[in-house]
């Protein structure tokens, strides 16, 4: 029994022996590679090339080989969209140079125009201005008075005297209470101080202004004086029996001793009777002051408003 034991042992000991090293033997053995994809694309290589071979061979209906047909027509349409799309990329930087160009004329157009309104603008202004130098030299010719023209240089901060500055002084013949008038009609007075170079101007709209005036169609007299309202001037001492309208024309009388008699200092807006003995009249001013510039001082000094009485006896009279 130990004997069957023993070769049991020994058996099964040699047997194991052998399942190791076959089991060693497989595992240094390197699996062995599968041909089956090398040879299907061998396969497909092979008719391929047998197409291509019969294609050179095989010529069409116009005797023209098939391959070349065939090669001729894919690559002639591989062309054909590689010329389309660098035709098209030509065509876009063609069209980004170009609006690079246009932008860049435009902004040249757009400082020419800018350009071109700033003189317009010059232009203008120097037309105004001509035409307003042209109004008061015809001014100046038409006028028998002696006058001198001065330009508007500034006017007064304080609202209760409305005055202007003018580039006129005494070193030029400027004296107060010389009449100042413009193409439209009369502008004020000159008050004093007057400087060498400079003077004040006091506007007939100011509320301490007054100006003797007469309605030019009916004669009829009065005192124009500025008030603070709209219009700004008002006529006193003028008659309820008066022979006033909307519409007529107010000038100068004279009986001031300071402004010329004739030149006009509005037109009346309306006309009422007054409570009193004196038409209720308001007169719209012929001068925009808000836009004077140029002016003429009248260099006739100022009279006395008193009518001179001094005459000469009859003869033979005591």
């Amino acid at each position: 029994m130990l004997n069957c034991n023993a070769e049991f042992t020994i058996h099964f000991s040699i047997q194991h022996s052998a399942f190791s090293i076959a089991n060693a033997v497989i595992e240094l053995t390197p699996p062995r590679p599968s041909y089956r994809p090398r040879t299907g694309y061998l396969f497909l290589a092979v008719m391929v090339g047998h197409l291509i071979l019969i294609s050179a061979q095989v010529q069409s209906k116009a005797g023209v080989p098939v391959l070349e047909a065939l090669t001729f027509g894919v690559f002639s349409r591989v062309q054909l969209g590689a010329s389309g799309f660098f035709r098209g990329i030509g065509g876009t930087w063609g069209n980004y140079v170009a609006l690079r160009g246009v932008r860049s004329e435009n902004e040249t157009l757009r400082q020419q125009v800018s350009d071109l309104q700033v003189r317009l603008q010059e232009q203008r202004a120097l037309a105004v201005r001509a035409n307003q130098l042209q109004s008061l030299l015809n001014l100046k010719e038409t006028t028998t008075l002696p006058t001198l023209a001065a330009e508007v240089i500034g006017g007064n901060p304080n609202s209760g005297l409305l005055t202007v500055t003018i580039d006129r002084g005494s070193a030029d013949g400027v004296q107060p209470d010389m009449a100042v008038i413009a193409p439209q009609g009369v502008v004020g007075r000159i008050i004093g101080p007057v400087a060498s170079r400079a003077s004040r101007v006091q506007l007939i709209i100011d509320r301490n202004a007054a100006v003797g005036a007469i309605v030019e169609r009916s004669r009829a007299g009065g005192m124009v004086i500025g008030v603070e309202g709209d219009p700004p001037l008002r006529m006193d001492l003028a008659s309820n029996l008066a022979d006033v309208v909307a519409g007529d024309v107010v000038v100068a009388s004279g009986v001031d001793g300071i402004f010329p008699k004739g030149f006009v200092i509005g037109t009346v807006e309306r006309s009422e009777r007054g409570k009193n003995l004196y038409r209720d009249i308001t007169v719209r001013p012929a001068v925009n002051f808000s836009g004077l510039e140029e002016v003429l001082i009248v260099l006739s000094p100022a009279r006395s408003a008193q009518p001179e009485e001094a005459s000469k006896p009859r003869e033979g009279a005591k």
